[in-house]
């Protein structure tokens, strides 16, 4: 086991030697390699093997695992940055952190409170608060804050776009709730809202129109890469429980 490690060692010595060596690398490098060959070697790797681009990305993976594991902790960061300077950007970096903590009520006193001056009409504070109220059953409150972002470019895409089409069927208005739906029919994409659209169709009485649907979902499932099927696997699976409820 220890030759095994003894081998790794010399391997990344010599990896990063000769890469030091084409790079025409300053000597100091050599001299730390050969010294601390694993210490060392690392430090070589993460300092000129990689990219600044691929150093970020592992900075903030390892930010977002660290958010994920202990969010209380982010949340107090950011209530005592937001106490000692209270400004747009610290309010709603600590709103959206509510809102991922599920903590609703705080993030929508935050939102809602953000939106003045020049920031009355500001696009991700009113999604932001979109998402919020559907949270807490607000359906006409998506309704009236979505209707603003209906304009955007990025809306047709957005999880705010299928909010806002539930949110219109939930409170009755069905001729716009489908009017929304059918944009967001398109093939190969959208299909958590393609799925929800196959439910409205159903509360619809719709039966064959909704059969429809979840086949169509289902056959170009058949058709993507097995790393879009698994980002789907929920619609996927639902439509298939849909069909068999309906004796499809």
């Amino acid at each position: 086991m220890l030759s095994n490690y003894y081998y790794i060692a010399v391997g990344l010595q010599v990896i990063c030697v000769l890469h030091a060596l084409r790079r025409n690398t300053h000597q100091k490098w050599i001299w730390l390699i050969v010294f601390l060959p694993v210490v060392g070697a690392l430090i070589y790797i993460f300092t000129e093997m990689f990219s600044r681009r691929e150093v970020q990305n592992v900075q903030s993976n390892l930010t977002h695992l660290s958010n994920a594991i202990n969010p209380g902790g982010r949340i107090a960061k950011l209530e005592e940055r937001l106490r000692f300077s209270d400004t747009f950007n610290n309010r709603i970096e600590l709103a959206d952190a509510y809102l991922a903590n599920k903590q609703t009520g705080k993030a929508i006193q935050l939102y809602e409170q953000s939106l003045t001056g020049a920031f009355t009409e500001n696009e991700h504070v009113r999604g932001q608060l979109a998402i919020a109220y559907f949270a807490q059953q607000r359906y006409e409150a998506v309704v009236k804050t979505a209707s603003q972002l209906t304009t955007l470019p990025q809306f047709s895409r957005s999880r705010v776009h299928l909010l806002y089409a539930l949110s219109l069927a939930y409170t009755g208005d069905e001729a716009k709730a489908e009017k929304e739906f059918r944009l967001m029919n398109g093939q190969f994409a959208n299909y958590e809202a393609r799925y929800n659209y196959g439910i409205f169709l159903e509360k619809a009485e719709r039966k064959e129109e909704a059969i429809s649907q979840f086949r169509q979902i289902l056959e170009e499932s058949t058709h993507l890469s097995s790393r879009e099927k698994n980002d789907n696997r929920e619609w996927f699976q639902l439509s298939k429980d849909a069909l068999r409820k309906l004796g499809a």
